[in-house]
């Protein structure tokens, strides 16, 4: 990505299994990457489809490695293989460091990590949570010099849906597991409160379930709020 200015980066990664044209995140997701590259144009932009593409979930191979690299406190990256022991391990830090490279690409350029996240069973799809397993890698998002969080400068855009309410008051509410999951993850991981924003169109199934048809105004509503919410995230005032 030589040649591309700090902030001219975007990782999108979308997560949703419909990719028949009804997912809410894929759209809302796609809007944005749109948006984003009439602004900054297509040479920081990189696209992962986790659902079409999914990334193998970690093995034996991967805690033994990063057991023992953890022991050593932070390796950078380049350092990690000299550490490691058997085709195993060898395997799994093959494809482990493509996908830390792409995250630490978003930070060095203080770009921005578009996740696009529907809810399944009150919390985020396994194709999600595999990419978030294998990229968190120990010390692969830290200085090992200064003990500075990488990611720190970047942003991170969740664009979240769920079929049901689960907001503030929701009967639900405590089933959550999807925003509150991911607020948590991104922190530890060392993005900063104010460069992580989270857009969530709730109840996206209302047309579609004869239970929900008492809320679908109150889906739409939803709905045309995250999409506002996005395009003034990927536009001039969100870049």
């Amino acid at each position: 990505m030589s040649g591309v200015g700090r902030g001219g980066v975007l990782l999108h990664l979308d997560s949703s299994a419909d990719r028949r044209g009804g997912s809410v995140t894929r759209r809302l997701t796609g809007e944005f990457a749109r948006i984003w590259r009439e602004r900054h144009g297509g040479a920081g932009y990189r696209y992962r489809d986790l659902a079409e593409a999914p990334v193998p979930l970690v093995g034996s191979g991967y805690v033994g490695l990063g057991t023992r690299v953890e022991r050593q406190g932070v390796v950078p990256p380049a350092k990690v293989a000299a550490l490691v022991e058997g085709a195993d391990e060898e395997r799994e830090w093959a494809l482990t460091l493509p996908l830390v490279e792409e995250v630490r690409a978003v930070g060095a350029a203080a770009g921005t990590l578009l996740v696009g996240v529907p809810m399944y069973n009150f919390g985020v799809p396994a194709a999600l949570k595999a990419w978030i397993d294998r990229v968190s890698f120990p010390g692969v998002f830290t200085d090992p010099d200064s003990g500075r969080a990488l990611l720190g400068d970047a942003r991170v855009v969740v664009v979240a849906a769920c079929g049901g309410g689960y907001g503030a008051g929701a009967p639900l509410a405590a089933c959550d597991f999807q925003v509150p999951y991911l607020r948590a993850y991104f922190a530890r991981l060392g993005v900063a409160a104010e460069q992580l924003h989270v857009v969530r169109a709730e109840l996206t199934r209302a047309r579609e379930i004869p239970g929900l048809a008492a809320f679908r105004d109150a889906a739409d509503a939803s709905l045309a709020a995250a999409r506002e919410a996005v395009t003034g995230l990927a536009g001039p005032a969100g870049s």
